[in-house]
């Protein structure tokens, strides 16, 4: 079985859906989520990049002109 919300389960089925629609997607929405964490730790590390990038290049431009 993969990764599943059981919460979100268990509300699935108080609400009266079959519990292998129920299962599905639940799965689903925990893919989801998973995904939506992988691009919130890149985005994270894209933004410490770019931070590093154009605190050097500042740098860069001020001791060149000084």
């Amino acid at each position: 079985m993969a990764l599943m919300l059981a919460k979100l389960h268990d509300a699935l089925l108080s609400g009266g859906t079959p519990p292998d629609k129920g299962q599905a997607a639940s799965e689903e929405v925990a893919a989801y989520e998973s995904r939506l964490a992988s691009a919130d730790t890149r985005l994270s590390v894209l933004t410490w990049m770019v931070g590093a990038n154009l605190a050097l290049t500042i740098g860069v431009v001020v001791k060149l002109f000084r």
